[in-house]
């Protein structure tokens, strides 16, 4: 009933308005400010409630607007007045004389301890908020991601898919940025998705899909941003969870969330601990032909490749910060977070080669892979309200260290029709990473406008270094390769930005301009001569180079209040996408003597021109969202798979270059949609569907790279909440085929499941959860160019069983997820959040 209260307020006040008789005193304006007590925060669709003391059926008022703000006119006269929000203490004021307008000032509402674990929507219901530049998915609880990954759990949310290597892509496309509580963090790998793929996915506490993103945020990735919202307790005293694991294919992992917070200073702290030993595999078919104007055919015309990958990796995360409230306004937040880990891969790849139709040879190969890796970040926070209207100073101070040591024995040996060796590689590959970031965004709040500017300084620099060893089988003593090199690279960002938004009636707009200047700079030491070098790598490589690109960027987001619970947005954002440093090297590097990569550092920046227009609608029980997007792509990057004339191991086997280009242009156009059903408090339902079409055109060495593809996915997930506390809930998601120029991809389906149990007075839950039931998360694939062709079949990871238990001290179940998680990321005014 509650629900319905703002919109019956309205349509009082504009009957009561019609129906003034003429000559009655002129209307009294009633204003003021609700926020959030525990967290300072605006509240949108606070309730206000005017009752007339000498005519009780006399009521009047509205709801506040996405500031916290209220503006309400009424007859002079005495009224008992209320602000009430479900789940927060009431503010009343009774018998109030008001004969002229009238200013209520700030009112401050705090949650009402005895209604929480009554109320459904705090931390159980998942829910999305619209902004005017991004959707915000409060996931809830998740319980088919139960002792899963952090990268699990975004396969869940809408706008994402996850594929079976980790890589993630917003509506289809790949080149989308990560973000932690609104920052880059060594959390997401400096731009790699392996880290996430070892974090639990208890840590989330909600996604922002930002597909249209405001001036304030980086310009990075032309799919759009995805900004992971950590947990963070804010409730007075010792309290926390832990949350424990096991799983079969071998898989194990305790974590905790700890807090203790006073009136003073809140003191958080993530710990991690996990063991996984997920079992994949595949096969590849490849067929090699001999095109007219190659001197030496490929001594094998087809070779069948069966893979085997078992992983074995233990991690080990920790996150832990104070926060300090130096006034009532003004707080300093240091935090500090680490991340080891130690992985052992070992693939092994039967292969037969044929000559004809007829098995001339049989091989055997291993790679034996051990990995360390260590991430260090330290960040400063400083927020200062320095108005009860808004206006704000916040600056960020982030320093970040990250090391991997990796070394890979490669062994290949015949096994028909002799059993002999044929290579033994050693490879050293060590990788330090540094990152430095500033920022400071300053907030005015202008009435019912907002203006705000900022600056942004990120300098990262790479520095790969790379070494291979090949045994001489003449003289049985390991040999440096040319290959080996040294690689340094640096990528030097610094951002101006400001925007501006009004409100008008039900009309909402920001718009924004954003200048960044890029310096990429590369540098490679090498034993080589430039002769060497240049036969080695070919002629127009220049391995040391220093580029700058200054670059405007202009972004405009609107919206249309249909009704209180309806609206239309309007998004265009132009974005960029740098070549990262694995992109740019241009010494190649090899997984196999057949299988090489070679980096491009002629790769200049791609650039897109973003445009997407959405709807959403709220019932009582339905919401709906929609939306319709197009994007096109100039200089867009794309690997191509080549075969050169001649390149053969020293057995006749052809080997195949992968090489990144600027591909000319990439167009994509497309829609999804999005509903959550709760037709009663025991079903939920989530459904979501992305259509897309892109199209990509140009050439390399002489050969026509142009596409057009069409491709979807979509996902469903039930949840119902049975007797004796159990609930039970399915996740489904199929993701449509695809293709490019050269391969052609099945579509995939997986399946989840999850069943779960409170026990302990609320104070646990224990759940069992299946991850891909059927066993069928796997990428079919087939490749052809002219050269070869390629048929092959990858699985990352098998079907999983979990088993796990989370025990809550001191907090309330549901508690733990509720309504705004405060602190420096969360903070988040009027007209969209920062990063």
């Amino acid at each position: 009933m509650k629900k319905l209260i703002p919109l019956f307020l309205i349509l009082c006040s504009f009957f009561i308005y019609g129906q003034r008789p003429q000559g009655t005193s002129e209307l009294v304006k009633i204003t003021g400010t609700v926020l959030d007590k525990e967290y300072n925060e605006p509240m949108e669709y606070a309730t206000l409630i005017l009752q007339s003391v000498n005519n009780p059926d006399k009521v009047t008022g509205g709801i506040t607007d996405i500031n916290g703000k209220f503006s309400v006119e009424a007859e002079p006269g005495m009224y008992n007045i209320r602000l009430e929000y479900i789940s927060y203490t009431t503010f009343r004021l009774d018998n109030q004389n008001i004969t002229s307008s009238r200013d209520l000032g700030t009112v401050m509402l705090g949650i009402n301890v005895e209604q929480l674990e009554a109320v459904e929507v705090v931390g159980e219901k998942t829910t999305v908020e619209v902004r005017l530049d991004k959707k915000i998915y409060n996931i809830g609880k998740d319980i088919t991601t139960s002792g899963a990954t952090v990268s699990d759990a975004l396969n869940n949310v809408p706008s994402v898919s996850v594929d079976v290597e980790g890589a993630i892509s917003l509506r289809g496309n790949e080149n989308v940025r990560i973000l932690i509580n609104g920052r880059p963090s060594a959390l997401a790998g400096f731009g790699s998705t392996d880290a996430l793929r070892q974090l639990p996915a208890d840590a989330i506490d909600r996604v922002e899909v930002i597909t249209s993103p405001s001036a304030r945020y980086d310009a990075e990735g032309t799919a759009g941003i995805l900004n992971i919202i950590l947990k963070k307790e804010k409730t007075l005293g010792f309290n926390g969870s832990i949350n424990t694991n096991i799983g079969y294919p071998a898989a194990s992992q305790i974590s905790s969330n700890l807090n203790l917070r006073t009136d003073k200073f809140n003191i958080f702290n993530t710990l991690g601990l996990s063991y996984r030993r997920p079992p994949g595999g595949g096969f590849s078919d490849n067929t090699y032909r001999q095109r007219e104007n190659d001197t030496i055919a490929p001594k094998f015309n087809r070779i069948i490749e069966d893979r085997n990958i078992l992983r074995e990796d233990l991690g080990f995360n920790m996150n832990i910060g104070i926060e300090y409230f130096i006034t009532d306004r003004s707080s300093l937040t240091a935090s500090y977070f680490a991340r080891i880990s130690d992985e052992s891969d070992v693939t092994e790849n039967d292969s037969r080669r044929f000559e004809g139709t007829t098995i001339t040879s049989r091989t055997f190969r291993s790679e034996d892979e051990s990995q360390k890796d260590k991430s260090n970040q330290v960040a400063l926070n400083y927020i200062n309200r320095l108005d009860d209207d808004g206006q704000k100073l916040t600056a960020d101070l982030q320093y970040s260290f990250d090391t991997e040591d990796i070394f890979t024995v490669i062994q290949e040996n015949n096994t028909f029709p002799n059993n002999d060796l044929l290579a033994l590689e050693n490879v050293n590959e060590k990788e330090n990473q540094k990152e430095f970031l500033f920022q400071t965004d300053y907030v005015l709040p202008m009435g019912d406008a907002q203006f705000e500017v900022g600056y942004r300084g990120n300098f990262e620099e790479t520095i790969s270094d790379y070494q291979l060893d090949l045994l001489n089988l003449d003289t049985n003593v390991f040999e440096r390769n040319e290959l080996t090199n040294v690689f340094t690279y640096n990528e030097n960002v610094n951002a101006l930005y400001t925007q501006y938004g009004d409100k008008f009636g039900k009309f909402s707009f920001l718009a924004g301009l954003r200048l960044e200047n890029t310096q990429l700079k590369g540098q490679v030491d090498t034993r080589l001569d430039p002769q060497e070098l240049r036969e080695l790598l070919g002629p127009d490589i220049d391995v040391n180079f220093n580029k700058n690109y200054l670059g405007l960027f202009p972004t405009l987001n609107l919206i249309f209040e249909i009704a209180e619970r309806e609206n239309i947005t309007l998004g265009y954002n132009r974005r960029i996408n740098r070549p990262r440093g694995w992109y740019i090297n241009p010494f190649p590097s090899r997984s196999s003597r057949t299988n090489i990569f070679q980096g491009n550092p002629d790769l200049d920046p791609a650039y897109a021109n973003a445009f997407d227009l959405g709807y959403l609608k709220r019932w009582d029980k339905l919401t709906l969202t929609s939306s319709i997007y197009y994007q096109k792509e100039t200089n867009s990057f794309e690997r191509v798979q080549v075969q050169r004339s001649n390149d053969l191991t020293e057995d006749g086997v052809g080997i195949i270059r992968t090489i990144p280009i600027n591909l000319s242009t990439n167009e994509r156009i497309g829609a999804e949609a999005g509903a959550l059903y709760n037709p009663n408090k025991w079903l939920r339902l989530n459904g979501s569907f992305n259509f897309f079409q892109f199209a990509t055109e140009g050439s390399f060495e002489g050969e026509s790279y142009g596409a057009t593809n069409t491709s979807w996915f979509a996902r469903f997930s039930s949840k119902v909440n049975l007797p004796a506390k159990i609930e039970w809930q399915t996740n489904a998601f199929y993701s449509g085929p695809s293709e490019n120029a050269q391969t052609k991809n099945e579509g995939i389906f997986s399946l989840n499941l999850a069943i779960s149990k409170d026990i302990m007075g609320d104070q646990g839950t224990l759940a069992f959860n299946v991850s891909d039931l059927l066993n069928s998360r796997k990428r079919i694939s087939f490749t052809e160019t002219p050269n070869f062709t390629s048929d092959s079949e990858f699985q990352w990871r098998q079907r999983q069983f979990n088993l796990s238990f989370v025990y809550r001290f001191n907090q309330p179940k549901g508690k733990q997820n509720g309504r705004r998680n405060g602190g420096p990321e969360d903070e988040e005014r009027d007209f969209g959040g920062g990063a």
